[in-house]
């Protein structure tokens, strides 16, 4: 792989990383701590809203973020053709 694509794939690579870390910020923080007040007028299950990302939500998709962590990375392996396959 060239030096140019290698930088493109890095680039690439942490953009991914980026969006998904601001996705978990949201989730973990924005909604599980600073907005549970305002969550917390919705029921989920029985459970305010606010609570449930505190307590589960935040892990349920900070799970899914791996498997689409794994699933964007493998299709740019394949784009620069650095895939284990």
């Amino acid at each position: 792989m060239s030096d140019k694509n290698l930088q493109q794939y890095w680039r690439d690579n942490i953009r991914y990383v980026l969006i998904l870390l601001s996705i978990w910020f949201l989730v973990s923080y924005v909604f599980g701590i600073f907005m549970v007040d305002t969550l917390d007028t919705i029921s989920l299950g029985g459970a305010p809203l606010g609570f449930w990302f505190a307590q589960q939500g935040s892990i349920y998709v900070f799970v899914i973020l791996i498997f689409v962590y794994v699933s964007w990375m493998n299709k740019l392996d394949k784009k620069y053709d650095v895939d284990e396959e």
